[in-house]
């Protein structure tokens, strides 16, 4: 093979490469925007959580997943709604996070920003809150791990002066 000829398929290589790592990339950023713009992500939006709105600020959407062994719901915030800061006493949660832009706090700690495909392992007996971001839906899966006698506690409510400071 002469050097013209090794200059253009090694040109044609890169540019194929260049062109499949491109719609790559383009089809994740898309899939992403998809899942920021579309309330309730992959799972759907469910219905209006109302049997526990007191315990958030601004509206939440329920969808259950599973109900026998593992209990896990689709939980999907509104802009700018958080839940209380709660406890879950024996048994902790995790948060699979599949849809927008929120935040997680445990107490004593900076609020972590949270992005599809993030995972929050929440400990028992840790008090916390989570939610969506002022300017994003947001939606992650919650999982309860499993205890003996678990309960959770809600408490007070994550103060507008607090959460006005997150970006």
């Amino acid at each position: 093979m002469n050097l013209k000829t090794f200059l253009m398929v090694g040109l044609g290589l890169c540019l194929a490469f260049t062109l499949i790592i491109g719609d790559r990339v383009m089809a994740k950023e898309l899939q992403t925007v998809k899942s920021e713009t579309a309330p309730g992500g992959i799972f759907g939006l469910g219905e209006e959580n109302t049997a526990y709105n007191k315990y958030f600020i601004g509206k939440s959407y329920l969808k259950p997943l599973t109900d026998e062994g593992v209990s896990s719901s689709n939980v999907t915030f509104e802009p700018g709604c958080r839940n209380n800061w709660h406890i879950h006493h024996k048994g902790g949660q995790i948060l699979l996070v599949t849809a927008g832009r929120g935040y997680y706090q445990a107490e004593g700690k900076p609020a972590q920003e949270l992005h599809p495909g993030d995972v929050v392992n929440i400990p028992a007996e840790v008090k916390h809150w989570h939610g969506a971001a002022k300017d994003s839906w947001f939606s992650h899966i919650a999982i309860a791990v499993p205890a003996e006698g678990a309960t959770t506690e809600w408490l007070e409510p994550v103060g507008d002066e607090e959460y006005s400071k997150l970006k």
